[in-house]
C-alpha cells in the first residue's frame, strides 16, 4: 500500500507546479523515513530529498532541511545516511548562504547535527564557510553559526578530577577556551566586530563568556612555568572581548545593527541581569585599578578599560565597603588624564567621571571633589600658558604651543560631558581665536580645539538659559557671545588650512541650526530673542565652501598616504568627511535656515556625484518637496538652468544637442521628473510652475544674430520636455497657450533644425491633450447636429425626414471622428501660432449661442495656473472672418490675413469631412436595410424612431446643450426599438452571439 502511494502519488507530486504541494510531499516522505526507516530510509528515497534541495521556492528547500534534521538527530540512523551525506554535503554547505534567512538558519543547524554525529565528514573548508557567519547582521543566522562554532572549537574540555579543588582564574578549564576565542577573533581579521562575535556565542557559551575572573587573571597574573604568555595584540583583543561581554550582560540586548529593538525581558532575565551586574561590579571594582596601572601607557587598552565603570552598580562601592578601591580608581584616571593627549582616551576619562558623578549615589561628593580639583588645575594651567603664549613681542616656540594644545585638548574633552560655565572659558578661547585671525600663524590644532571648546561653551550656556530660571542679562550675554562666535567662524571659513575651514564650517552649521527659528517651538517662546538667521553673505560663503570642498574628484583630495591599502582607507575616510559636510549643509536647507534656492547648486550635482552623495541629495529633494512643492520645483528648474549656462559658456552658443554635456542635462531632468511620482494631482501646481519658469527662461534672451533666428536659450525647451509627461491633460493645454504668448507666427512656421526644440516641446504638450481638444470639436459638432435636427423636424415632420434625422447623428459622429484624425495630423505636422477657432456649422447657430460657448470655453476649458490672453487675441469672432477673397480690396493687417488663411483652411476641411460622413451614412443605411430584410422586418413595418426622450422638448434640448461639458465624448447609442418590434423579436436576439447568424453573414458588405 505504501509503495503504491509512493509510486502513484509521490513520484508525480514532488515535482508539482504548486510549491505548497511539493513542500507537503517532502515533509511526508521525511516522516515516512523517520517512522518506517527499515522500508524507506535508503538511498532510493533519500535522493528525492536531495534533488528537491535545489528547488526555486524557499519553503520547499526549508522542508527538505527540516526533514533531514529529524533523521540526523537520531544517532541510530546516521550509518544509513553516510552515502547521502557525502553526495549532498556540498549543497547543504552552500545553503548556509541562502537568500532566504530561514533556510540558511536551518542549513547551519543541520550541519551542526552532522558535526555532532561525526566529526570527520566536514572538511576545514566547510567549517570555515560557516565560521564567518558569526559576524552576520542577521541575528538568527549568527546565533546558529555561533552554536556551530561552539560545538566545533569549545566542546572539548579538560576533564576535572573528582575530589580535587575547583581551579579558578588562570588555572580554570575555561582559560584555554578563552584563549581559543581570542585566537579565532584575531584570525578572522574583523577586529571591529568583537561585539558581534560575543553576541553570536552568547546563547551557546554564556558561562564561558561571563568568566571575568579568568579573563582578569590572564591579564594580571604571570604565566605558570611552561605556559606561553599572551602577546600584546592578544591582550588587546582579550580586553575588547571582555568589555563586550560586560556590555552584553549589563544591557541584555544585541549590538547596534543586529537587533530590531529592545524587547521586554522576563522576570528570570531581569534577575540574571541584576546578578551579573552585581558580580561584575564586585570583581572589576577591585581589578580595574591594577589593570589601569599596568596598561596606563597603552591608549587602546586604556580606552576600553575606562568604559567598564559605565556598567557598574555604583551602590556596591558603598554596600561592599569598596571606597578605597574607588579612591584608587580616581587616582588612576587622574594620572591617565595627565599622561595622555589622545582625544579618545580623554573622552573616555570624561565619560567615566560623568558616570561616577551621579547624584543618586552616595559616592557623588567624593567623585565631584576629585573632578573639580582636576578641572581647576587644568583651567589655571591653561590661562597661565595662554597668557605667556599670546605675549606681544615674543614669538612662541613649539614647546609652548604643545603645552597650550595638550591642556586645551583636556579641557575640550571634559567640556563635552561636563558643564564648565563657572570657569568662563569663552573670553580666553575667543582671545586665542582672534589672535589667530590677526596674526595668521596659529597652529591648526590649537584653532580646531579652540573652536570646539567655544562651541561647547555656547551650547552649555543655552542649556542653562533654556531651563527656565534665567535672567535677562543671561539672555543678552548669550546672544552676544553666539553672534560673536558665528562671526569668528565665518572669518575662519577663508583660512588657508583645510582642517580649520572644515571645523569652522561644521560648527557654524550646527550653531545656525540650533539657534534657528525651530528653537522657539514646543512652548519655548521666551528664547525668541536668541533666534539668528544668516545674512546673504554668510549663505554665499557656506555654499561656496560646499562647492569647493565637497564636489571634488578623489584625485584632487590630498589626504592620501603611501601604500595602496592605506591610500584606499584614506580615500574612504576623506569621502566620509565630505559626506558629513554635505549633510550638515543640507540640514540647513531642510530646516529653512538658508534659502531653498541655494539647493540648486547641490541638486545639479546629482548625476555627476551620484555614487558618492546621491542618497543625501535625493533625501534633501524629498524633504524640500514636503515643505514647499512649488519652491522645490523652482529650485530644480534653476539647477537645470545653471547647468545650461555652464554648458553654453564652455561650448558656445552653437553647441551640438547630441553632445554629452547636453545629454547629461536631459538625463538629469529625466531623473528629476521621476522624483515627482505618479500622483499628478499632488504635484500639479509644482509641475505647472516648473514649465512656466522654463518657458520664460527659453525666450528670455533674444538671438544675437537678430530677428528670424531662434532665441539664445531655445534648446532648453528640449530639456523641459522631460517634464511634459507629469502635466495633467488640461494643464498641457494651458501651458501650450502660455508658450504661444512668447511665439510669433514666423516661429510657428519654422522647420529648420535649430527650431526642433520648440517643435518637440509643442508636440509633447499636444500629445496628451488631444483627447480634450477632440471632445471640444465633438461637442461643437453634436450641438450643430441637434440644431439642424430640430429645424428639419419643424419644417417637414414626415417619416422619411425622421429616418434621415436618425441617420444624421451617425454621420456627425463619423465627421467628428474624421475631424479628430485630421486635427491630430495637423497638430503634428503643421504647428500654428494660436489655437484655431472651430468653425463647424457656424451659420446654424445664433450670436447668443456663440457668445455663450465662448464664455464657457474661457471658464471651463482653460482653467490653469497662469493668466491667459483675452478672447480678442486668441479666438476671433467667426462672423468677422471674410468668406471669399476679393481681387481689389483695401490692404489689411497681418493678423487679419493669418486669421483669414486659417478660416479658409478649416472650412475646406469641414466640407471634406461632411462629404465623407454622408458617404458613410449611405453605406450604413444600406447595410441596415439588408439586415432587416434578412431578419423579416420590412421597411413599412418601421415607425419613426426617436433618438432620445430629451429630443422631444425644445426647451429641454437647449438646457442640455448649455450644460454639456467639453471634456465629454459623444457616444453613438443604438436606436431604441418600438413596442411592435420588441414584441416580434425572439428572446435569443438579446444574445450578442445570435446577431451574427447566417442571414447576416450572407449579406454583401460592399
Amino acid at each position: 500500500m505504501m509503495n503504491a502511494i509512493f509510486k502513484g502519488v509521490f513520484v508525480h507530486r514532488y515535482r508539482d507546479a504548486i510549491a505548497e504541494i511539493r513542500a507537503i510531499t517532502i515533509e511526508e516522505i521525511g516522516m515516512w523515513m523517520k517512522l518506517y526507516s527499515d522500508a524507506f530510509l535508503n538511498d532510493s528515497y533519500l535522493k528525492y530529498v536531495g534533488w528537491t534541495m535545489h528547488d526555486k521556492q524557499g519553503e520547499v528547500r526549508l522542508k527538505c532541511l527540516t526533514a533531514l534534521q529529524g533523521l540526523y538527530y537520531n544517532r541510530e540512523l546516521n550509518t544509513r545516511l553516510e552515502l547521502f551525506t557525502s553526495r549532498f554535503k556540498d549543497r547543504i554547505v552552500s545553503m548556509t548562504l541562502d537568500k532566504e534567512y530561514d533556510v540558511a538558519v536551518q542549513a547551519i543547524k543541520l550541519l551542526t547535527l552532522v558535526l555532532h554525529s561525526t566529526d570527520e565528514v566536514l572538511s576545514p573548508e566547510d567549517c570555515e564557510s560557516v565560521y564567518h557567519l558569526v559576524y552576520s547582521a542577521h541575528r538568527p543566522v549568527a546565533i546558529a553559526a555561533g552554536e556551530f562554532l561552539f560545538k566545533k572549537l569549545f566542546s572539548t574540555r579538560e576533564p576535572e578530577e573528582e575530589g580535587a579543588p575547583k581551579r579558578r582564574g588562570r588555572q580554570s578549564p575555561n582559560a584555554n577556551l578563552i584563549k581559543t576565542t581570542v585566537f579565532f577573533f584575531l584570525e578572522s581579521e574583523l577586529h571591529e566586530h568583537a561585539a558581534y562575535l560575543v553576541d553570536s556565542l552568547w546563547e551557546s557559551g554564556a558561562d564561558l563568556l561571563k568568566d571575568w575572573e579568568c579573563m582578569t587573571s590572564l591579564l594580571l597574573d604571570d604565566p605558570v612555568p611552561g605556559e606561553e604568555a599572551l602577546t600584546d595584540r592578544q591582550e588587546t583583543a582579550l580586553i575588547e572581548i571582555m568589555l563586550c561581554t560586560v556590555r552584553q550582560a549589563a544591557e541584555c540586548h544585541p549590538p547596534v545593527g543586529r537587533g530590531t529593538g529592545k524587547r521586554v525581558m522576563t522576570a528570570k532575565e531581569k534577575k540574571t541581569q541584576l546578578d551579573d551586574r552585581t558580580r561584575m561590579t564586585e570583581l572589576f571594582a577591585v581589578a580595574l585599578p591594577p589593570l589601569l596601572a599596568k596598561y596606563s601607557i597603552d591608549s587602546e587598552k586604556v580606552t576600553n578599560l575606562l568604559q567598564l565603570p559605565q556598567f557598574f552598580d555604583l551602590d556596591i562601592y558603598t554596600t561592599g565597603r569598596l571606597e578605597k578601591h574607588l579612591e584608587a580608581l580616581l587616582r588612576q584616571i587622574r594620572e591617565i588624564v595627565e599622561k595622555h593627549t589622545d582625544t579618545e582616551v580623554l573622552e573616555a576619562c570624561s565619560k567615566t567621571y560623568h558616570a561616577l558623578c551621579n547624584e543618586e549615589f552616595t559616592i557623588f561628593n567624593r567623585v565631584d571633589i576629585a573632578r573639580s580639583q582636576l578641572l581647576d588645575e587644568l583651567v589655571d594651567k591653561f590661562n597661565r600658558l595662554l597668557e605667556d603664549f599670546l605675549q606681544e613681542g615674543e614669538e612662541p616656540d613649539d614647546d609652548d604651543a604643545y603645552q597650550v594644545l595638550s591642556t586645551l585638548k583636556r579641557i575640550t574633552a571634559f567640556h563635552n560631558a561636563h558643564d564648565l560655565s563657572q570657569w568662563d572659558l569663552f573670553s580666553s578661547n575667543f582671545k586665542l581665536l582672534n589672535t589667530g585671525i590677526e596674526n595668521g600663524d596659529m597652529p591648526e590644532q590649537i584653532v580646531v580645539h579652540a573652536l570646539q571648546c567655544t562651541h561647547y561653551v555656547v551650547l552649555w550656556y543655552l542649556a542653562k538659559v533654556s531651563e527656565g530660571s534665567h535672567r535677562k542679562e543671561d539672555m543678552v550675554s548669550l546672544r552676544k557671545q553666539m553672534r560673536m562666535f558665528c562671526l569668528m567662524c565665518q572669518r575662519y571659513l577663508t583660512n588657508v588650512n583645510t582642517t580649520v575651514k572644515e571645523q569652522a564650517f561644521t560648527i557654524l552649521c550646527d550653531v545656525l541650526l540650533v539657534f534657528s527659528h525651530q528653537m522657539v517651538s514646543g512652548g519655548r517662546e521666551q528664547l525668541e530673542p536668541l533666534v539668528y538667521s544668516p545674512d546673504d553673505s554668510l549663505q554665499t560663503e557656506l555654499l561656496s565652501f560646499i562647492l569647493h570642498h565637497v564636489f571634488i574628484d578623489q584625485d584632487d583630495d590630498n589626504g592620501s598616504t603611501d601604500g595602496q591599502q592605506d591610500d584606499e582607507a584614506a580615500k574612504i575616510e576623506a569621502l566620509h568627511k565630505r559626506r558629513n559636510l554635505l549633510a550638515a549643509y543640507c540640514k540647513l536647507i531642510i530646516y529653512n535656515v538658508v534659502e531653498m534656492n541655494t539647493g540648486a547648486d547641490i541638486f545639479k550635482q546629482y548625476m555627476r556625484y551620484y555614487n558618492d552623495y546621491g542618497d543625501i541629495i535625493k533625501e534633501t529633494m524629498s524633504k524640500t518637496r514636503q515643505i514647499d512643492k512649488i519652491q522645490c520645483a523652482k529650485t530644480l528648474i534653476l539647477s537645470l538652468q545653471q547647468l545650461f549656462h555652464e554648458m553654453m559658456s564652455e561650448l558656445g552658443t552653437g553647441f551640438d544637442r547630441s553632445s554629452s554635456a547636453f545629454c547629461g542635462i536631459k538625463e538629469l531632468a529625466r531623473r528629476f521628473s521621476l522624483t515627482f511620482g505618479l500622483d499628478q494631482v499632488k504635484t500639479r501646481d509644482a509641475i505647472a510652475m516648473l514649465h512656466k519658469d522654463g518657458i520664460e527662461f527659453a525666450f528670455k534672451e533674444p538671438s544675437p544674430q537678430g530677428e528670424g533666428n531662434p532665441p539664445l536659450h531655445l534648446a532648453f525647451l528640449d530639456i523641459l520636455s522631460e517634464f511634459s509627461s507629469k502635466l495633467m491633460r488640461q494643464d498641457k493645454r494651458t501651458v501650450h497657450m502660455y508658450l504661444e504668448r512668447f511665439m510669433t507666427f514666423q516661429m510657428a512656421l519654422q522647420r529648420d533644425d535649430c527650431w526642433l526644440p520648440l517643435i518637440s516641446y509643442r508636440n509633447s504638450l499636444q500629445a496628451g491633450g488631444d483627447d480634450d481638444t477632440m471632445s471640444v470639436v465633438s461637442g461643437y459638432s453634436s450641438r450643430g447636429s441637434s440644431v439642424r435636427s430640430k429645424k428639419t423636424k419643424a419644417a417637414t415632420p414626415t417619416a422619411a425626414v425622421a429616418a434621415a434625422k436618425r441617420k444624421l447623428p451617425e454621420a456627425e459622429e463619423s465627421s467628428s471622428s474624421s475631424t479628430d484624425v485630421l486635427w491630430q495630423h495637423q497638430s503634428m505636422q503643421t504647428p500654428v501660432m494660436m489655437p484655431s477657432p472651430h468653425l463647424t456649422s457656424t451659420m446654424m447657430r445664433g450670436p447668443g449661442d456663440m457668445r455663450g460657448e465662448a464664455k464657457r470655453g474661457r471658464d471651463d476649458s482653460y482653467i490653469g495656473v497662469y493668466a491667459l490672453p483675452s478672447d480678442s487675441q486668441q479666438q476671433p469672432h467667426p462672423h468677422t472672418l471674410p468668406q471669399t477673397p476679393q481681387l481689389h480690396q483695401t490692404p489689411i493687417d497681418y493678423n487679419t490675413q493669418v486669421t483669414w488663411m486659417l478660416a479658409q483652411r478649416q472650412q475646406e476641411e469641414v466640407r471634406q469631412q461632411q462629404e465623407r460622413a454622408m458617404n458613410y451614412a449611405k453605406l450604413r443605411t444600406n447595410l441596415q436595410q439588408a439586415i432587416r430584410r434578412g431578419t423579416g422586418l420590412m421597411e413599412e413595418d418601421e415607425e419613426p424612431i426617436v433618438e432620445d426622450v430629451m429630443m422631444s422638448s425644445e426647451g429641454r434640448m437647449e438646457d442640455l446643450n448649455e450644460g454639456m461639458d467639453f471634456d465629454t465624448m459623444d457616444i453613438d447609442l443604438p436606436p431604441s426599438k418600438n413596442r411592435r418590434e420588441r414584441s416580434e423579436l425572439k428572446p435569443d436576439y438579446f444574445d450578442p452571439g445570435s446577431i451574427m447568424d447566417e442571414s447576416v453573414l450572407g449579406v454583401s458588405m460592399f
